[in-house]
């Protein structure tokens, strides 16, 4: 029998509260009073304004993609051009052109300098100027495919291919997709254009010791030791990745820092020994591609190959950081799970997994912008 007293036990104060809170938010009448009294009004907007962003987000990025691919960004940074330019160098007719110059207006893509003269507005020139963000925009086609219904996509438990992990090369040939050098190539291609975001972030936030060795495992392209080479000029730089992925990358890599410094190794990091003899191991949006079984085996790798005094140096976005959880959570954690692989962490999480793999003791690196990437540093 039941235990009656565990059936009637009284809610704590803080469901209590929620509950309440809840139900005042959703009443008619507070929601018409709080539009009109004064201090209220304005958090009743903002709360509203919000709302409405998550209602319609998803036309907000139709219209970025459609800026992108239509190549209207790079036309309006020649401009002023008229709304009938457009629609002849885009294949539009002049109203279909006009109302995408005006959602892109609306967006701040783009701005009426005068009647019909069209320019980049603030963010489309910070957009037009970075082909890292345009290429992810070009990407996330696969990620709109997959979640067209998405509670279907949950039902399915990750256990069919999606378009996402199709792409994706790792687990893409998880599911015998593709042959995973073609994929792979494409797939480094995306990460060096837009790792330099991440770059930033953690060579902002950590201090590396000016005569150090770094091996960034995972590193694609290289684009991360390419910008860490650059702002620490004496420290040998490693790159390790899947051998079709490090040869790819190792003549631009060493025109741009340095063959002297440099050293490519190809390999598999499931498969094969982390190289030895480097000061500092890198793990730059890796560890949350991988379930937990795969990604403890990697991190107890990578403390392998660390001497006493070695360190692991972790970037990427995680789970439950104050002002960036919609990033971590929402996006993450849906195109993780649309991609076959993988899940957002929280920093306690990944620090356990560290100990748990024989890392001695992990401390956070706040970095500025979480929403792109939060960094943990663990010691051997």
């Amino acid at each position: 029998m039941s235990n009656h007293s565990e059936m009637t036990e009284k809610p704590s104060w803080k469901v209590r509260w929620i509950a309440r809170r809840n139900a005042v938010f959703a009443s008619s009448r507070f929601q018409y009073w709080a539009a009109r009294i004064p201090f209220i009004r304005s958090v009743a907007r903002t709360r509203a304004t919000q709302m409405f962003d998550h209602l319609v987000g998803f036309s907000y990025s139709q219209v970025l993609r459609a800026a992108v691919e239509s190549g209207l960004l790079d036309l309006l940074a020649k401009g002023p051009v008229s709304a009938s330019v457009v629609a002849g160098e885009i294949d539009l007719s002049e109203e279909a052109a006009l109302r995408l110059l005006r959602a892109t207006r609306a967006l701040d893509l783009a701005e009426e300098a005068g009647p019909d003269g069209w320019m980049l507005g603030q963010q489309g020139a910070v957009l037009q100027a970075d082909p890292g963000t345009q290429a992810m925009i070009r990407h996330h086609r696969l990620l709109y495919a997959d979640l067209a219904d998405p509670i279907d996509l949950l039902r399915r438990d990750r256990k069919e291919p999606t378009a996402l992990s199709r792409y994706w090369s790792y687990a893409g040939a998880l599911h015998g997709a593709a042959e995973r050098g073609a994929e792979t190539q494409e797939y480094s291609q995306l990460m060096a254009a837009s790792q330099r975001f991440v770059a930033d972030e953690v060579i902002g936030a950590f201090r590396f010791p000016g005569h150090a060795s770094l091996l960034d495992v995972g590193g694609g392209h290289g684009e991360f030791i390419r910008r860490v080479g650059a702002a620490y000029p004496q420290m040998r730089l490693g790159l390790f990745d899947l051998p079709e992925v490090a040869e790819a990358a190792r003549e631009p890599l060493a025109q741009s820092v340095g063959a002297d410094r440099l050293t490519c190794h190809p390999g598999n990091f499931f498969e094969n020994p982390i190289p030895e003899g480097y000061d500092i191991v890198s793990l730059v949006r890796i560890l949350h591609d991988h379930d937990d079984e795969p990604a403890m085996a990697l991190l107890r790798n990578i403390r392998g190959s660390l001497r006493p005094g070695g360190r692991l140096l972790l970037a990427e976005p995680m789970a439950a950081i104050p002002g960036a959880e919609a990033m971590g959570d929402a996006f993450f954690g849906l195109y993780l799970w649309a991609m076959g692989s993988g899940r957002p962490r929280t920093p306690d999480e990944i620090s356990t997994m560290m100990r748990e793999a024989g890392f001695s003791r992990t401390r956070v690196v706040p970095t500025a912008q979480p929403v792109i990437a939060s960094c943990i540093v663990a010691h051997a």
